[in-house]
């Protein structure tokens, strides 16, 4: 069994060419816009209150705790589909579980709620709780400034993704500070370590389960495979081949596809066995993340010698579950401003 400890995550490869290029995300919240796609939307009556929410610098279970305290109820009566970007500003559906009968008097007014980081557009009512998962994706409007490098194949990198899509990795919040989640996640599933917590615990099953995903499409690509379906494949329902999100049960791939997904958890066999025995359900996700509805357009700045300092703006819908970071990463490389953010759960889903 390998039992090398996690302490670096890998340069897992890219599906294009490299530009060379390089932008800075997030230096404002406001370049990074994320609004969610909801499946379904409030119809007016029921149990639940669904709130329409814009946030701005804040996570968002930080606004779970405000709207749980201010509509006087347990932590566990809030619901939402997904995490949103802090350092973002971002538009997403929370529901509260607030029975009429529940309620002396009338259902609070949330809509006149203040804060500084959140404000609620508008409160409905619903049959049901949003639970994570509840959405059918995100818009993403990002701006990229301070691009320099080659626009030729920036422009080049763009048009390959839109038409081609790029590879569905998880992103590297996924993995905690410095990647530390999946050497936590390994020494618990070793039992090096025991994590009584059962939210630390999610957390690092899912940096763990992660990881295993990114190395068998890493492999994929480094063995020339990106684009193709091989032998064996598992298809979603869009018809693109999936990879395993590892659990108990065989995986269901064969011939090829199976070869290397095997191959993949022998190499990371305490990962993945420890994987079986938590619990976990084999599952599939899509190897390509497929961006719908992208365009972008370049806002000029100003010019260092034979350098572009311009800004790129982006806008694009990705599924749930897909990381934007994933998409750009193949476009050019981005940094953010140095925050000190341990900890902070910062994936888009």
């Amino acid at each position: 069994m390998n039992d090398t400890p996690y302490t670096t995550l890998p340069q897992w490869p890219h599906a294009h060419p490299v530009s060379g290029a390089s932008a800075t995300l997030k230096c404002l919240n406001e370049d990074f816009t994320v609004t969610e796609l909801p499946l379904q939307l409030p119809c007016d009556e029921g149990e639940h209150i669904w709130l329409d929410i814009e946030k701005n610098g804040a996570n968002t279970a930080f606004v779970a705790q405000q709207l749980a305290e201010a509509a006087g109820v347990e932590e566990r009566d809030v619901g939402y589909a997904g995490l949103k970007d802090r350092y973002a500003i971002t538009r997403q559906w929370f529901s509260i579980y607030l029975p009429n009968g529940k309620m002396k008097g009338e259902t609070p007014d949330l809509t006149r709620l203040q804060h500084p980081e959140f404000k609620v557009l508008s409160q409905s009512r619903h049959v049901k709780k949003l639970r994570p998962g509840d959405l059918q994706g995100n818009r993403f409007r990002i701006v990229l400034r301070d691009v320099t490098g080659d626009s030729d194949a920036i422009e080049g990198n763009l048009k390959a993704v839109a038409s081609d899509g790029a590879p569905n990795y998880f992103g590297a919040q996924r993995f905690g500070f410095e990647g530390g989640n999946v050497e936590q996640g390994r020494a618990m599933l070793a039992r090096e370590i025991r994590v009584r917590n059962p939210k630390k615990k999610g957390i690092y099953l899912s940096a763990v389960r992660s990881f295993v995903f990114n190395e068998v499409l890493a492999l994929r690509i480094q063995q020339g495979l990106w684009g193709q379906t091989l032998p064996g494949d598992v298809m979603d329902e869009a018809g693109r081949p999936t990879g395993p999100l590892w659990g108990r049960g065989r995986v269901t791939t064969t011939d090829q596809a199976q070869a290397l997904e095997n191959g993949v958890a022998e190499r990371h066999a305490t990962l993945c066995d420890g994987m079986e025995h938590a619990g976990l359900d084999q599952e599939r996700r899509a190897l390509v993340a497929s961006p719908v509805d992208m365009s972008w357009a370049w806002q000029k700045g100003h010019h260092q010698g034979d350098h572009q300092a311009d800004q790129l703006v982006l806008t694009f819908n990705l599924p749930a579950g897909t990381y934007a970071t994933s998409v750009l990463n193949e476009i050019l490389r981005t940094t953010e401003p140095e925050r000190h953010t341990e900890g902070d759960p910062a994936a888009v889903e």
